[in-house]
């Protein structure tokens, strides 16, 4: 018999309820559905959406976004993605597109709304959720201050919860302006990361 989780990865691969607001971006692509999970995963890995290189790719943070949250994580590709011990959930399953200016789209809140609820009780209790950017923030947290102010409160979440920044490279000059996140909040995180993997 199938687990409910390997049930729900062939549907959402196979969800196209955005194949009409995609059509209608600058990149006017279709959608394919990165979902990337399976029973027994302990770290959840909340991001926001698909990226252009994670589309063509299939594979979820396969850009430089994913090389800086590995290293944020303290592990390499090969145990990242295990997917029987890491688990990628994003906002949206599929990469949003750009605007006419090029800018990324967001996650359509759709998908969140249709998935992640049966995502998230077919997973079951894992052991450590790292939450990647203001939309995940939200979503699981239910806050409403700003990226800053949440990723500056992670104390009050772990060891179970940690928010986090985007890892993208484009939040380069934020990480100057907090040098805190990377002498207290990375050890701390990494330091959990391990002991929930090497448990």
């Amino acid at each position: 018999m199938a687990h409910p989780l390997d049930t729900l990865q062939r549907e959402i691969t196979g969800c196209r309820l955005c194949a009409g607001r995609f059509a209608a971006t600058a990149t006017r692509h279709a959608p394919r559905p990165v979902a990337w999970f399976r029973p027994g995963a302990r770290v959840l890995v909340a991001g926001q959406a698909p990226g252009l290189r994670v589309h063509e790719s299939g594979i979820p943070f396969d850009d430089r976004s994913g090389d800086r949250l590995r290293q944020w994580m303290g592990i390499g590709r090969d145990t990242f993605y295990d997917r029987t011990r890491v688990a990628v959930i994003p906002m949206a399953f599929c990469f949003p597109g750009y605007d006419a200016k090029g800018s990324d789209l967001p996650p359509p809140k759709i998908c969140a709304q249709t998935w992640h609820p049966r995502v998230m009780a077919a997973l079951g209790e894992v052991r450590l959720v790292l939450l990647v950017g203001g939309y995940a923030h939200r979503w699981h947290m239910g806050v409403r201050a700003g990226v800053t102010e949440t990723v500056a409160g992670w104390r009050d979440h772990a060891p179970g919860v940690f928010p986090l920044p985007h890892p993208s490279w484009r939040n380069t000059g934020w990480l100057k302006k907090n040098p805190w996140f990377a002498a207290d909040l990375l050890p701390a995180l990494q330091a959990r990361v391990s002991e929930v993997l090497d448990d």
